[in-house]
């Protein structure tokens, strides 16, 4: 035995003896298969069809080939000639509709919040806009097959900045159900991701800090705002530099903000607080960008300029307190059917970040509180389909069920707002996805250990 692995197996009798194998817990791949890709036609008939962009159609008749929607019907209207041969999948009594979009979340980078090596949401540094969030993705996570079992079946990934970042890098919009994340991957790269700091430091907001640590704070965000102008700055004389000259010297960083100079794709900023929305009103001014704000609590003390300015908003979280102690208790909950009310673009996500995304399955009832707070349940259901299509421009593949767009849709017995409705079939892209997760996998673990009466319960 050489004296390096007599030197590594002493080490590993070491560890075993102070039980540094129960530090971190072994990661395992989620057991659900990825379905193959649709092979035959079908032909979906006798349940009611809800296409979100339109009436609903009791005993309709769908249409999927090759992956996508080629034909929705009424009951009474002819089924085109090439769906003769079709499967046909009787579902008489059930419900048809699009698949839900979370379009704020972190699936995909996160899998066990107290375990580091399971983390990959932030890069270090402030200032990361090259960072892709879409290849970071974990096709195998086990919080995946739990969000899409209730009917979540599409997501805007997106990478966060930690503590004291400012832009976190680009988005991804994924389906969830893959080998990997280039299966994955319906668009790879959305959006640039701006995480704005807090600018409620004042006395009345922040009564526990002495006057002088309050100014500190003041002057920390100042030098981070002006960081965040600089960069932005550097960014749109380094792509007018690119423009006029192709051989100047490349950046990573800078080019990969180019996009949204171009107006190629938006900015998100996420901005709960007033003095943020209006920061990044006047940001998205300065450098002429598509701004979308993200999580916008306060957007409803000014939908007027939201409206005027064409911004949308992706309400982060419905399920949350008020931010002021002189905020009506559902303030949060009446906020999509203010916007809506008000006219502004609008979609409702959950809050995100890395304690979120084990939740994601929770994204439905998030819309439902919405409808119990003022907003129409049509409008609530084309929350987490439609108009989220639309705000991440993918309503050509997703929110709907229209001909041409993706075939990704959830077969329930009822309301899927309501949560005693059960979802019993999903697809993506015309293919069947196993329902199957973790957590249904523990139920039937435990469900037998209890009946079966074993000693280790009594």
């Amino acid at each position: 035995m050489s004296m390096v692995e007599e030197r590594r197996r002493a080490l590993l009798r070491l560890a075993g003896a102070c039980g540094v194998w129960t530090v971190a817990p072994r990661a395992r791949a989620a057991e659900e298969v990825p379905a193959p890709p649709q092979r035959e036609p079908l032909v979906v008939t006798g349940a009611t069809l809800h296409p979100v962009s339109g009436p609903s159609l009791p005993g309709g008749r769908m249409w999927v080939d090759g992956g996508r929607i080629k034909a929705v019907l009424g009951a009474d209207d002819p089924l085109p000639a090439a769906a003769a041969a079709a499967r046909r999948l009787e579902l008489a009594g059930r419900h048809v509709y699009p698949g839900f979009i979370a379009a704020n979340t972190s699936l995909g980078l996160v899998e066990v919040n107290s375990v580091r090596a399971t983390l990959d949401t932030t890069e270090t540094g402030a200032v990361n806009p090259h960072a892709r969030a879409v290849v970071a993705v974990n096709a195998d996570s086990e919080l995946i097959p739990v969000a899409r079992t209730n009917g979540v079946l599409a997501a805007l990934t997106v990478p966060l900045a930690g503590r004291r970042g400012l832009i976190s890098g680009t988005s991804a919009l994924i389906q969830l159900d893959g080998w990997n994340w280039q299966d994955m991957a319906l668009v790879p790269e959305v959006g640039l991701h701006v995480h704005l700091p807090s600018m409620r430091l004042t006395r009345h907001a922040l009564p526990a800090l002495s006057e002088p640590l309050l100014d500190e704070l003041r002057r920390s965000t100042n030098r981070r705002l002006r960081l965040l102008d600089d960069s932005f700055e550097s960014a749109r004389a380094y792509s007018k530099l690119r423009q006029s000259d192709p051989s100047a010297p490349w950046d990573a960083r800078w080019e990969a903000m180019r996009p949204v100079f171009e107006q190629q794709r938006p900015v998100f900023v996420h901005a709960d607080e007033l003095a943020q929305i209006r920061h990044a009103l006047g940001l998205a001014e300065r450098f002429e960008l598509r701004l979308v704000i993200v999580g916008g609590a306060d957007a409803w003390r000014m939908p007027e300029l939201l409206r005027q300015r064409g911004v949308p908003v992706i309400v982060a979280g419905v399920h949350e307190l008020p931010r002021r102690r002189d905020d009506d208790v559902d303030t949060p909950f009446r906020l999509p059917a203010r916007l809506a009310q008000a006219g502004v673009q609008y979609c409702i996500s959950r809050v995100g970040g890395e304690r979120s995304a084990s939740n994601e399955r929770n994204l439905p009832y998030e819309a439902a509180t919405a409808a119990a707070h003022g907003l129409a349940p049509e409008e609530a259901l084309k929350a987490i389909t439609l108009h989220a299509a639309r705000i991440l421009g993918a309503d050509d593949r997703l929110g709907s069920l229209q001909p041409g767009r993706l075939a990704s849709f959830i077969v329930t017995d009822g309301d899927p707002l309501e949560t005693t409705t059960r979802i019993e079939r999903l697809y993506v892209q015309g293919r069947e996805v196993d329902p199957g997760n973790r957590q249904r996998r523990l139920e039937r673990k435990y469900e037998q250990r209890y009946r079966s009466g074993s000693s280790a319960t009594r």
